[in-house]
């Protein structure tokens, strides 16, 4: 692609000529208690005394985020639709001049994360020639904290909801801390134009901003009959449990002193020496939840304070978080303070005081998980070396499921550090990632660990077939998610240092005993055939290695490319031959080799002989 539709100077002469407009008498300074009241004018109310509003978008415009700007903040691989806006870009951005000294529009000033070091101080200005875009700015000002004097560099958002979504797009400058979203009402796209600019100026500061939750668990250690403090990183793309397992309570037992404690669930920065801090005051949050899987999100959820948006209200105010007929993506602010179990009769906060995560000098051990959704082979826990969490991080592994993108069931999706809100080359993100770990590793030894969580199932089977010459797939056998006590207790076991592991088919280690309970009924034989198994392996090491050689073309540092040349070696297909990453780059598409069948549509059969708490 050609450089030139990038005009460097033409973006620096846009912001010069923007920044005297934020003052323009068509913009009104406002504060909270106003962005409140104006925002229930347009609101439902629920039984429970909530507001609900709804928006016109319903997700982020991702095939439609830009970076502008130097050649170090572009996207590396832009598609079609990417190169489009930037061709164009010079046109919009001389409109949101137009518009910016034209439309009525609300300035919030908020402040992101509260720490000693960094703290960005975030400047929304909304469009309201659309009054009801206004709970668009309340609801975003909602996760925030007041401003304070802590030092933090300034962010500016510009939000015109009312564009044309024909021409609807995100516009990122990243080197001006700016970011404009055009032509869509979705509250995501103000979170994460935030979020997005806080983590690159991270990075530049010597941090790493990381798409990750955190948690502190206190347990037990049962040999030494003493309690144990643990961080944890929670990485997951959207949909895989990142939220759940950030305020999940794991079957702990408080009258144990054992406890989870939420910090964070989307965004973090991460020091070099262990410690993370935290950027939101408060969660925005799926709705698809159930009491009895997401107790603390529940509550939260139902609590009078909580924001909605997209949810299934009925006409006498009640809410059904499982009815996606509307959308298929309900949302909400929830308080962390409101995130509560109930114990004795009591409903308890399990939020941590802090949303910053301690140093590791401070703990006694740190955990990064990285979690999963896949069907097929891969086994509900594995302990990886640091190595293999470095890879795990460069990876971020996935897969689309039957459910939510039929089309695509089953094929893997991966994406650096399962952060899609990268700026610039992914690789540079890897190698830091690298460098902080493996010095937290040599300097705290043993205390460090890192694992890797599938949040699906086991034992999937889907189809693919040609049907007027286009590839169809159809679900061959489903299978049953992990049985969410069995993942609790997994975490737990894990943390309290109870489970075992052996070495297993992928390079790493495996759960084999859960808390002394082997899990035989998860032995991948159950489900498949030897040849089966291979063909998957085979697979997923195809799908790394050509992912791999795309982000080593964006600077990945030659001791990570080692560590997946040696990953690469589990192939049975390949037994003693060595890999090599190709120099040439490679389509970002991968293939994905799909088992056919002969057995039935039907889940696998599970023994029902062990229970867990």
């Amino acid at each position: 692609m050609s450089k030139d539709i990038y005009n460097e100077a033409y973006f620096k002469k846009f912001y010069n000529e923007l920044l005297p407009l934020l003052n323009g008498r068509n913009i009104k300074s406002v504060d909270m208690k106003y962005l409140e009241k104006q925002s229930q004018s347009f609101a439902n109310k629920t039984k429970y005394g909530s507001y609900v509003w709804t928006s016109k978008v319903s997700s982020r415009l991702a095939p439609k985020t830009v970076y502008l700007g130097s050649e170090k903040v572009r996207l590396p691989k832009p598609l079609d639709s990417h190169i489009k806006i930037v061709e164009n870009a010079e046109q919009e951005l001389e409109k949101v001049l137009h518009l910016v000294k034209t439309l009525p529009f609300v300035h919030i000033r908020r402040q992101m994360g509260n720490n000693d070091y960094y703290n960005p101080i975030c400047n929304l200005y909304m469009s309201v020639a659309d009054p009801k875009n206004v709970r668009g700015a309340f609801m975003w000002a909602s996760t925030m904290f007041d401003p304070s004097s802590r030092p933090g560099p300034e962010f500016i958002m510009i939000h015109i909801p009312e564009e044309h979504q024909l021409r609807a797009q995100i516009l990122a400058l990243p080197e001006y801390r700016l970011n404009i979203a055009l032509g869509s009402d979705y509250l995501g796209e103000n979170k994460k134009g935030f979020l997005r600019q806080a983590m690159y100026t991270a990075d530049e500061h010597g941090m790493l901003g990381l798409h990750s939750g955190s948690k502190i668990v206190t347990v037990r250690d049962p040999r030494e009959n003493r309690l144990k403090k643990y961080g944890v990183f929670l990485f997951g793309m959207t949909a895989t449990g990142k939220s759940t397992w950030s305020c999940h309570q794991l079957g702990l037992d408080p009258n144990r002193g054992e406890k989870t404690e939420a910090c964070q669930d989307d965004i973090l920065f991460l020091r070099d020496d262990g410690s993370a801090l935290g950027s939101e005051n408060n969660f925005y949050v799926k709705t698809d939840v159930e009491p009895d899987q997401q107790e603390a999100m529940y509550h939260a959820l139902i609590d009078k304070s909580a924001l909605l948006e997209n949810v299934m209200l009925s006409a006498d105010g009640e809410i059904d978080f499982l009815d996606e007929s509307l959308c298929g993506n309900g949302r909400a602010v929830v308080f962390r303070n409101k995130l509560k179990v109930e114990r004795g009769g009591k409903l308890i906060g399990i939020s941590a005081p802090t949303i910053n995560l301690p140093t590791l000098e401070e703990m006694d051990g740190l955990i990064f998980a990285f979690i999963t959704r896949r069907n097929t082979i891969m086994p509900f826990a594995q302990e990886l070396t640091p190595e293999q969490g470095v890879l795990a991080y460069l990876w971020g592994e996935s897969t689309h499921s039957y459910a939510s993108n039929p089309e695509k069931a089953g094929e893997s999706v991966r994406i650096v550090g399962t952060d899609p809100f990268i700026v610039g080359k992914r690789g540079v993100k890897v190698n830091r990632f690298h460098d902080i770990v493996m010095s937290l590793v040599d300097k705290y030894p043993g205390k460090v660990r890192f694992m890797m969580y599938n949040t699906g199932g086991m034992g999937e089977i889907i189809e693919s077939y040609d049907e007027n010459g286009a590839t169809k797939k159809k679900m061959v056998r489903k299978t049953d998610r992990v049985p969410l006590n069995l993942m609790s207790a997994i975490q737990r076991g894990d943390l309290r240092g109870t489970n075992t592991y052996e070495k297993g088919i992928l390079g790493t280690k495996y759960i084999a005993t859960v808390e002394g309970r082997a899990i035989p009924e998860y032995d991948i034989s159950n489900f498949y055939s030897q040849e089966q198994i291979d063909s998957y392996i085979k697979d997923l090491v195809d799908g790394r290695k050509k992912y791999t050689d795309l982000i080593a073309s964006e600077g990945l540092r030659p001791e990570i490319v080692r560590s997946a040349e040696k990953a690469f070696r589990i192939d049975p297909t390949k037994k003693g031959k060595v890999f090599s990453i190709p120099k040439t780059a490679i389509k970002e598409k991968e293939p994905v080799v799909l088992i056919k069948s002969d057995e039935p549509v039907s889940r696998p059969r599970r023994p029902g002989s062990w229970r867990w708490r």
